[in-house]
């Protein structure tokens, strides 16, 4: 996977099943001409690598070189892999070392000897997508990147310079039958390191939560409810148990090994290949589930080669929202108490954000996450994870999740899940998505700045009936049932929030990009009452794999207009009453504002533009390829 690219930075993030140490070549292209670009070896440029298994090497390879990359120019990349081995050589039966495009020339694209990229620089094409779960019914939207790149070849002003993922590109807390069964599979073939589980009676994760009789069960092991007091006395030491709020927690991923086996099985299809499914062991009642989703399962593993051939060739980058580890991650106060109170919980937690790092944060920013990519090193030894509860403190006490990138324009992705404003009044009450440090490093981040694109894995500017109904639900203390968490919330997040874009030196043009809510819709936004407004301009596509309920969305939809159009009084009744929201509305689906579609976004840019003659289009290209654009009055 090709990760953060600059003008001095360029890092690839891989997976191999034995210790290599990574040799790269970059070139310059040149009507198909290769030249190879020197690289100094110094102390800035480095491989580390992270052993998760007796088969299993997740390796970073980081060049860090003062104007290693033109911007905006064509460059190429490969990538050899020198093996590292004890065994006597012999010339007569070693194979010869091969470069990952000589393996693996389905990866290229037509006329491609290598692996095409441009620089981001200034942004043009920007991709966003979140919300991938693989047993969702509808078909995957991710595959589409494979079709734009594919596209951008022959028309450069169309390719993507970037794509953002913005939450829940796994689903620890909801996992098909059929993808559990491969993740064990996987497990047991690349010998990823089992655990034993602090304050349980379990000598062995693996040898527990492989069992069949254990699929469509684990939610018994995790809820505080009387139902399943008698597992919980016999499995663990004392009956307080932390509760886990997912409704879909029936295969609840638990341990490290299984947080990987996941990552592995959802962007490649390289191990779909040692996976046998069946249904042949389980109880009738499971059986019957596990074949409904069967097909589901085979029709995404079809679609990863395409994945894969794209994350190869254009900068992905990642931050989480809480489905990549637990449903309702940090939503209160009362739910942080409880979970990370209980040594089982806290460290399910903690595997779900190990594998969060070894796999999505740490290629976003390497210069950045140096000092954490060494602390964490020192856990991973040759036969597993040493002191395992201290490298999950040290990931749940790091503050730095957050990063920018220094393009144009600047971006700024904003952690929204671990920095959280906890409420003082009520330990039931939301917690704010950003406390008020946070809030105000990201401020003074973008002051002075021309313009920014922002990525927020939830909304700033949610739909507002719908934060309405969240609303009611907290009041009544069930914050937890609606999953009220939006930037409205929480009073002291809202208004800081919002005092940002009052504030005179914010930036005149301000993009958001976000997911999490599984449909798409895009707002502009205008101060009211002043007379020079910054021009907001919020694009929300979810999910890539993943959708709303369709009845009940359309209804809401309705509603939300009639309750909440721009001359509504209701307006007045929310903290957002000081601004004027108007919906873009989708081309083709007149009288609509929001689009029930698993989709990838596409924000079109033009480098020349500013708040006063801005042209930026907003799209999504939907799991069919159809491009569907949501166009402003």
């Amino acid at each position: 996977m090709l990760r953060h690219v600059s003008a001095d930075e360029f890092t690839i993030w891989l997976v191999t099943s034995s210790p290599c140490q990574p040799v790269l070549a970059l070139y310059l292209v040149a009507e198909q001409d290769y030249t190879s670009v020197s690289l100094c070896q110094d102390d800035n440029s480095e491989h580390i690598y992270y052993q998760v298994g007796t088969h299993a090497f997740i390796h970073l390879l980081h060049i860090h070189q003062t104007d290693l990359l033109a911007p905006d120019t064509q460059y190429a990349y490969d990538v050899e892999l020198i093996r590292h081995t004890t065994e006597p050589s012999s010339d007569a039966t070693q194979e010869p070392e091969r470069s990952i495009t000589q393996q693996r020339p389905d990866l290229l694209y037509s006329g491609q000897q290598y692996f095409h990229f441009r620089v981001p620089n200034k942004l043009r094409n920007v991709l966003h997508g979140s919300c991938r779960k693989p047993h969702h019914s509808d078909s995957d939207a991710l595959p589409q990147l494979d079709n734009l790149i594919q596209n951008g070849n022959a028309h450069p002003e169309q390719a993507p310079d970037v794509v953002f993922f913005t939450g829940d590109q796994i689903y620890a807390d909801d996992v098909s039958g059929p993808m559990l069964q491969a993740v064990h599979q996987i497990i047991e073939r690349l010998g990823l390191w089992d655990e034993r589980f602090d304050g349980t009676t379990i000598e062995s994760a693996g040898e527990l939560l492989s069992q069949s009789d254990m699929f469509y069960q684990r939610e018994q092991l995790l809820p505080d409810t009387e139902a399943n007091e008698d597992v919980i006395a016999s499995l663990f030491k004392g009956k307080r148990k932390p509760i886990f709020t997912s409704v879909n927690a029936q295969n609840h991923l638990m341990s490290f090994a299984e947080i990987i086996g996941m990552y592995l099985l959802t962007w490649s299809d390289t191990l779909w290949q040692f996976t046998k499914l069946s249904n042949a062991q389980l109880p009738s009642k499971a059986a019957e589930l596990f074949a409904k989703e069967l097909p589901v399962i085979e029709e995404f593993i079809s679609s990863l080669p395409a994945v894969q051939r794209a994350l190869a060739h254009v900068p992905n980058y990642y931050i989480f929202d809480d489905h990549d580890v637990t449903d309702d991650w940090n939503l209160t106060r009362s739910w942080e108490e409880d979970v990370y109170g209980h040594p089982f919980s806290r460290r399910i937690i903690g595997n779900a954000l190990i594998g969060y790092w070894l796999c999505q944060g740490l290629g976003n920013q390497p210069v950045v996450t140096k000092s954490l990519c060494h602390t964490t090193q020192t856990h991973f030894a040759s036969d597993g994870i040493e002191q395992h509860d201290e490298l999950c403190d040290a990931l749940f006490e790091w503050q730095k999740w957050h990063y920018q990138l220094d393009t144009h324009p600047p971006v700024r992705v904003l952690d929204t899940r671990t920095r959280r404003w906890r409420s003082e009044s009520s330990a039931n009450k939301p917690s704010g998505l950003m406390d008020w440090e946070s809030l105000v490093e990201f401020q003074q981040s973008i002051l002075g700045k021309k313009d920014v694109i922002v990525v927020s894995a939830a909304p700033i500017y949610g739909v507002k009936l719908i934060e309405a109904i969240q609303k009611f639900f907290t009041l009544i203390g069930q914050a937890l049932m609606v999953d009220a968490e939006n930037w409205m919330a929480h009073k002291g997040t809202a208004n800081v929030m919002l005092n940002i874009f009052k504030h005179a030196r914010t930036p005149p043009r301000f993009i958001i990009l976000s997911g999490d809510v599984h449909y798409s819709f895009v707002y502009d936004v205008r101060l009211r009452f002043k007379k020079h407004s910054p021009q907001i301009l919020q694009f929300t596509c979810s999910g890539l794999k993943n959708a709303f309920p369709t009845k009940l969305i359309t209804k809401l939809d309705t509603l939300n207009k009639w309750l909440y159009s721009t001359k509504s009084p209701l307006n007045m009744l929310t903290k957002r009453r000081d601004m004027k929201i108007i919906a873009r509305e989708p081309d083709g689906y007149t009288g609509r504002e929001l689009l029930n579609i698993p989709a990838i976004g596409w924000l079109e840019l033009d480098p020349e533009a500013n708040a006063s003659n801005d042209t930026t289009v907003c799209s999504i290209v939907t799991n069919q390829g159809d491009k569907i654009t949501f166009t402003a009055d």
